[in-house]
């Protein structure tokens, strides 16, 4: 049951069953009222699949799309090309629909940029930085590339400034043009294309952006579909943007009746799209595992409600979500987890945060078992102590 909350405060607990709901989320796998997801649909609706490591994101994908594998989700990627595997919130690599690229590069694009973090005879002029994402965008345009590549390319169309080795790398020094990597992403001139070997290379998706007041309006109203209420706040972090502008363009967009303010619980006054103010009135239910950096951990606020009491302690990183997967039960985060792959065998360790009974038990044990199709193997649960730190 719903019911629409005009003037109410809307709770904590209904919020997030509104959001567990959307993103498939909630008890079972295809909940009562809820149409099941497909591959896109999954990635839409948690607003980008975080793909830094591929089977965590074929993960979020797959528990939350009844019957998904990581094949699935690799052909969409890889063959369909109905996903793009690129730079999205915050500057990481996230899997995004292929359709809703232009809304996503001319949000991101739109974002203002800070300061730059490197010192100061390593940094780049504005037209550098226009002159190497446009040679990005040229050299990539039917191309698919290694980095080596492109930055040979880079540095023929633009000078020899684009090779100085100037930027601190993991064993060495990485040439000048590579600190607006991401920058070019945002700007869809790249995404990343099938491997070359153990080599990633990179692309042209060929999509041209939204205006940017057009996309940035867009990717709001997607944000709170799927998170709110929310404030300007929770939207910047989110988006890894400044809180002063996310401010203004969440009261540009009120001042139109794009969005319309709500009181919620803990935070006073958020956001929701107008007329978006139906919310169930049950309690969250079910139990789920949700793996590394799903969107659903990082983007639900306020932090402290879903990770409440000791999961504060034991399933963040210095308040940093997404750093160890989690245990789900009954909607907010009771426990941590761990999968360790041999073969076809996947070994899942959960931790409870307490003690579950039989039918939560039974719920984990199925969860595992969807772990284990999803990644088309055999999962084994074991409950006890995940001895491995975040993000291992």
């Amino acid at each position: 049951m719903t019911t629409r909350t005009r003037g109410a405060t809307v709770s904590w607990s209904r919020a997030n069953a509104r959001r567990l709901g959307r993103q498939s989320l909630s008890g079972s796998a295809s909940p009562a009222g809820h149409t099941a997801l497909d591959v896109t649909g999954a990635v839409a609706a948690m607003l980008g699949a975080h793909a830094q490591v591929l089977s965590a994101a074929e993960l979020s994908v797959g528990l939350r799309a009844p019957g998904v594998t990581r094949t699935d989700v690799r052909t969409a990627l890889w063959t369909d090309r109905a996903l793009v595997k690129t730079f999205g919130p915050r500057g990481t690599v996230h899997l995004l629909p292929a359709e809703d690229l232009p809304m996503w590069t001319g949000a991101l694009s739109a974002v203002p940029m800070g300061g730059s973090p490197f010192p100061k005879d390593a940094r780049m002029t504005p037209d550098q930085v226009e002159a190497v994402v446009a040679a990005v965008a040229d050299a990539l345009t039917g191309a698919e590339l290694t980095v080596d590549e492109l930055s040979d390319e880079v540095i023929a169309r633009t000078g020899p400034w684009a090779g100085d080795l100037v930027m601190p790398a993991f064993q060495g020094m990485w040439p000048r043009w590579r600190q607006v990597l991401h920058l070019a992403g945002h700007r869809g001139a790249l995404c990343y294309a099938p491997n070359r070997g153990r080599k990633a290379t990179y692309t042209n998706p060929g999509a041209v952006p939204m205006p940017g007041p057009e996309a940035t309006a867009a990717l709001v109203r997607r944000y709170l579909r799927a998170y709110g209420p929310a404030t300007p706040a929770h939207f910047a972090r989110w988006l890894a943007a400044p809180r002063g502008w996310a401010g203004q363009l969440f009261a540009d967009l009120a001042g139109s009746g794009t969005i319309e303010e709500v009181s919620f619980e803990d935070c006073g006054t958020a956001y929701v799209v107008a007329g978006d103010t139906l919310f169930p009135e049950e309690e969250p239910r079910g139990v789920r595992l949700l793996p590394y950096f799903d969107a659903f951990a990082i983007a639900s606020w306020p932090r402290e409600r879903l990770f409440p009491g000791a999961a504060y302690e034991r399933a963040l990183a210095g308040g940093q979500a997404g750093n160890f997967p989690v245990l789900l039960v009954d909607g907010t985060v009771a426990g941590v987890w761990h999968q360790r792959r041999s073969g076809k065998r996947i070994a899942v360790t959960v931790e409870p945060l307490s003690p579950l009974d039989t039918g939560r038990t039974r719920a984990l044990e199925e969860q595992v078992e969807r772990v284990g199709e999803v990644l088309e193997g055999t999962a084994e649960l074991t409950v006890g102590k995940v001895t491995v730190g975040g993000h291992a």
